[in-house]
């Protein structure tokens, strides 16, 4: 027989809501996908003026806008209800990207390096080890 506590258990990783407002995840999905508030609301077919309210946690959408709204963000409906599950990716700014492509050119450069440095360190063990056979 075991008990729990026997190492028989199965651990569960911890999930820990996101803490956004309705509202702001509805932003963070919608600018995740770069959708104007125009746009999410013609995809809803709904004024923008309501969407916009549920945005600014003026207005919450009824139950069953809660499914068609996850589906046109591509989010879950948990996430966007009670903030349980994955978010969307954030989108990557303009600067991230520079940065990334200077750090990608600086670990190209660090390589170009190693590997001269490495040619060298062959060239000296080749050289010595014909200098030891003489």
């Amino acid at each position: 027989m075991t008990l729990p506590g026997d190492g028989n258990t199965i651990p569960f990783p911890r999930l820990r809501p996101d803490t956004d407002t309705l509202g702001g995840r509805i932003w963070r999905a919608r600018d995740a996908l770069g959708l104007s508030l125009c746009d999410l609301a013609a995809r809803l077919h709904l004024p923008e003026d309501l969407v916009s309210g549920w945005e600014r946690d003026r207005a919450e959408p009824p139950v069953d806008a809660l499914s068609t709204l996850a589906g046109v963000l591509s989010v879950s409906p948990d996430w966007l209800a009670a903030g349980i599950g994955k978010a969307p990716a954030e989108p990557v700014t303009p600067e991230e990207q520079t940065r990334l492509w200077l750090k990608l050119a600086r670990v190209r450069e660090l390589h170009a390096e190693t590997t001269r440095a490495i040619a060298a360190l062959e060239s000296e063990i080749t050289r010595l080890a014909r200098r030891g056979r003489a």
